[in-house]
């Protein structure tokens, strides 16, 4: 399976007008979750997001390939 770039945000049941609505929804819950943490708290929770996610994935092929995009733009 190749990794999706396009938007590709649902949530069930639930119709958006724009495309990128669903992605704004993902965007303020992920603010939402570092509020009134510290940055190291912020960097834990980040990994472990990173972690549950891929292993959700769990496709190694599309793990590399979104590791290696997000290197390449830092």
């Amino acid at each position: 399976m190749p990794l999706n770039l396009l938007p590709n945000f649902a949530e069930p049941g639930r119709h958006y007008r724009h495309a990128f609505s669903a992605g704004d929804d993902f965007y303020e819950a992920l603010i939402e979750t570092h509020l009134g943490l510290s940055d190291e708290q912020s960097a834990v929770v980040n990994a472990r997001l990173v972690l549950l996610l891929s292993n959700h994935i769990g496709d190694m092929a599309v793990l590399r390939e979104a590791m290696r995009i997000a290197r390449d733009g830092a």
